[in-house]
């Protein structure tokens, strides 16, 4: 008979109890994952090479995509990869913080509780650090983007700076240009109204990302269907059908006894179709779009009536061409009303590294609906990591446009906080202190490892920091701002990240540190760990092929 615990569940059912057998091995899981991406942060930070179940191979810094590929399986670590999910749903940039700044506090916990602290005192003290974290990193502040500003190329290029340059070291002038110039081009007169989505990226695999560009509209990577590669001043139809004639419901027999009756045949069906679109031409329309198929009568007479034809099979880019060129979708084929389409300063086909690329591009004089950043590199690896940079970059201005307050940069805010908190810490009453100080010290792990990643002695620049943001010794007197002083990652010296232009947004920092926080305390709290046998049956062995001989 089965006695205590096991006998409340069937049988098979795993059960895990105690510091040493819960607490600690959900620590350790959450610290490896850490240790996974910690040399994978900053703009010195390392690739990972990753073969998802698909065999499909990814060679990446980002963290965003190493964790959902990674497909961790533990349960403790798949709470911090969900917050780093949620971090990235929520921002789009500092994923990578929330799991690295986990680790480490679950790793100075793991030390208290050796120690002989209580869980529950280094919960108390962690959440208390963590409001008050929240509270200091408000007041450090360094410039607010606000209104009018938003719509200044510059102010915009020196924000997202720090994001993209995380990302892609080397590259980050040129594409905070690009991203700065796409997100100038559909910022609404409102800024809170501007949309991701409507900032694309077109990958073009072939020539140098020194070819990268915008494009003011819209770039499709499809060739148009007739001979009719340019059209200016173009007005645009856009129908979601497909151009030609209704199938019937029901089927039939037609029996044909002359070779009249074979040519009368299709006669009706022509003349259909050529009414339909000789009332589209009518109407004004010189491009048609599509987002189904086209026959071949259609098709002759789309040339016919001298109209550029192209067919978009995603229902997501038939609506961003309708949104770039302000067309009203039709549903059905038909006459089309001249407000319904849409204009376009010029549709034309290009090609770009042997691929057709038709474009719909607006003049600087009309307001584009979409962005297109035409990327241009050597490998597929190269074009996806600079996507990601851009993709934070748009999403740093998206934040931007709800809160505009920015820290410095360069691991400066991280020891300034540290700092200030650890006063708060010996101030503290009771055991708490230790995990509040504790924690000040888990916030020195961003200058740490940015150290690490860029090959210099993490403990020799860690205290440098230390000594300038107490202005202590000589090093301090060089620095009138001392609360400003983090690493330069060009020459791996300490500098004023405010003369640098080295900004985080505060918005992704609090909300990171705070779900980072979360996690921690959920994985603090679990004492025992119940698992249910897994469902099905025995599994199966790797079976050989079946032309393989049989010893």
């Amino acid at each position: 008979m089965k006695k205590g615990i096991p006998s409340l569940f069937k049988a098979g059912t795993k059960h895990l109890s105690g510091l040493e057998e819960a607490l600690i091995k959900n620590i350790k899981a959450c610290k490896a994952l850490a240790d996974i991406l910690r040399t994978s942060m900053g703009p010195n930070g390392m690739n990972k090479m990753i073969v998802n179940h698909l065999n499909k191979m990814f060679v990446t810094s980002d963290s965003a995509t190493i964790i959902n590929e990674m497909e961790v399986e533990h349960p403790a670590a798949k709470l911090v990869v969900m917050a780093a999910q949620m971090q990235e749903r929520e921002i789009g940039d500092g994923s990578n913080f929330v799991i690295v700044f986990t680790g480490e506090l679950l790793s100075k916990a793991e030390d208290l509780i050796r120690s002989g602290l209580h869980p529950s005192e280094i919960l108390t003290g962690y959440a208390k650090a963590g409001v008050k974290a929240l509270e200091l990193l408000k007041e450090l502040t360094a410039f607010t983007v606000e209104g009018k500003q938003l719509h200044d190329g510059e102010i915009l290029k020196q924000s997202i700076f720090a994001a993209i340059s995380s990302k892609q070291f080397g590259n980050e002038g040129l594409l905070s240009r690009l991203v700065a110039e796409a997100c100038l081009t559909v910022m609404p007169e409102d800024p809170s109204g501007f949309s991701v989505d409507n900032v694309r990226v077109l990958k073009q695999l072939g020539g140098s990302l020194d070819q990268s560009e915008v494009i003011k509209g819209m770039a499709i990577a499809r060739d148009v269907e007739g001979t009719i590669k340019k059209v200016k001043d173009a007005k645009v139809a856009v129908f979601t059908c497909s151009i030609q004639c209704a199938d019937t419901e029901t089927k039939g027999t037609v029996l044909l006894e002359s070779a009249e009756e074979l040519l009368n045949f299709t006669a009706g069906e022509e003349k259909y179709i050529e009414q339909i679109i000789g009332s589209i031409a009518r109407a004004g329309a010189s491009v048609v779009v599509t987002g189904g198929t086209i026959d071949d009568v259609a098709a002759h007479f789309l040339e016919k009536y001298k109209l550029m034809v192209l067919k978009v099979p995603s229902k997501f880019d038939l609506r961003r061409i309708a949104r770039a060129t302000r067309a009203r979708p039709a549903v059905a084929l038909g006459p089309i009303p001249p407000e319904q389409l849409g204009r376009c300063s010029s549709v034309y086909v290009r090609e770009i590294g042997s691929t057709k690329v038709t474009i719909f591009q607006q003049d600087s004089k009309d307001k584009a609906g979409v962005a297109t950043v035409l990327l241009r590199a050597s490998t597929e690896n190269l074009l996806n990591d600079v996507e990601k940079a851009v993709d934070d970059g748009v999403n740093t201005v998206k934040a931007m446009t709800r809160d505009g307050r920015f820290v410095v940069g360069g691991g400066a805010v991280d020891v300034e906080l540290a700092r200030l908190l650890e006063r708060v810490a010996s101030e503290a009453p009771g055991m708490e202190q230790h995990a509040m100080r504790a924690f000040s010290q888990a916030l020195e792990v961003v200058p740490r490892t940015l150290a690490e990643n860029a090959g210099l002695n993490a403990l020799n620049v860690i205290s440098q920091l230390r000594a300038i943001h107490d202005a202590k010794g000589e090093d301090a007197k060089k620095f009138p701002d001392p609360k400003n002083v983090g690493i330069e990652m060009k020459d791996g010296a300490l500098s004023d990240m405010k003369k640098l232009g080295v900004y985080d947004l505060l918005v992704t920092r609090a909300q990171a540190l705070k779900l980072a926080v979360d996690a921690a305390i959920t994985v603090l709290r679990v004492d025992q760990i119940i698992m249910a046998k897994p469902a099905g049956g025995p599994k199966m062995g790797k079976q050989g092929s079946l032309d393989e001989d049989d010893d």
